[in-house]
């Protein structure tokens, strides 16, 4: 039976337990944001032809994957009050292969359930929501395994989490500010000039625009994502709680889990 959560105490309980991190949440989070901007700043600026465009922008975004994974082992560290290094934020690269081939598998059943209709699309997302934390405690299980027992554990939780992002979107927006002003900017510029004021909507934004928006978002990042992933893994917590059945099994990262 899914326990009730005081989002607002949880929150609370959070911000404390993120000031006796013996590594600063920020100084983490400042790092996990510097790597993800420069592999932007690296698909932006280096030239070529649309193949290595594209296969670049498939590299960064497979390198996000992993270091999104350092970042949930150091927030799961918190959370058991254990010291956690800056190099815990590489941990993910011990088992690249699973991580990758379990975002893969995610997007795409969020995907193939869009398809569908909008709504499921969405139930989907909350669904697998705790499959990739499964397999960030269990680098062994096998990535259809975290999924199914994602599918066990949002029961009850999904309106939660909806809640929890819901109660976030003020960071989101704030972090759009800049996206929004640099398109208004431009419409504004066009219908000046006589020109349709649509046409800025389809031009693609400037790289500098695209670069100051990128680093708005990561600078604001570091005020509000530590508190979100360890919020996120107290209601993955309480589910494990519902679930007795269920035991964490993470290893030791340096003798090397096995890959997919």
């Amino acid at each position: 039976m899914t326990k009730p959560i005081d989002r607002a105490e949880m929150k609370a309980q959070t911000r404390k337990l993120l000031q006796t991190a013996q590594v600063s949440p920020k100084g983490m989070t400042a790092l996990y944001c510097a790597c993800l901007f420069l592999l932007s700043l690296l698909e932006a600026l280096i030239p070529g032809p649309e193949l290595v465009s594209t296969f670049l922008s498939i590299l960064t975004t497979l390198a996000g994957w992993i270091l999104a994974a350092g970042f949930a082992f150091y927030c799961m560290d918190i959370r058991r009050r254990e010291r956690s290094e800056y190099a815990v934020l590489f941990d993910g690269f011990s088992f690249t292969g699973k991580i990758i081939a379990l975002n893969i598998v995610i997007n795409l059943f969020v995907f193939l359930w869009s398809m569908l209709f909008v709504f499921p699309g969405f139930i989907a997302h909350y669904r697998y929501s705790f499959a990739l934390y499964n397999l960030y405690e269990n680098p062994d299980m096998d990535i259809m395994e975290a999924l199914n027992l994602s599918k066990r554990q949002t029961q009850g939780y999904k309106m939660e989490l909806f809640k929890l992002d819901l109660s976030y979107m003020g960071w989101i927006l704030l972090s759009m500010l800049p996206s929004l002003f640099f398109t208004s900017q431009a419409i504004l510029t066009l219908g000046f000039s006589g020109m349709d004021p649509y046409a800025a909507l389809a031009a693609p934004m400037p790289l500098w625009q695209i670069l100051t928006a990128s680093a708005f978002v990561y600078a604001l990042s570091i005020f509000y994502l530590p508190n979100y992933q360890c919020v996120q893994l107290a209601y993955f917590d309480a589910a494990k709680e519902d679930m007795p059945e269920f035991r964490s099994r993470r290893t030791d990262f340096s003798d090397g889990p096995g890959s997919f």
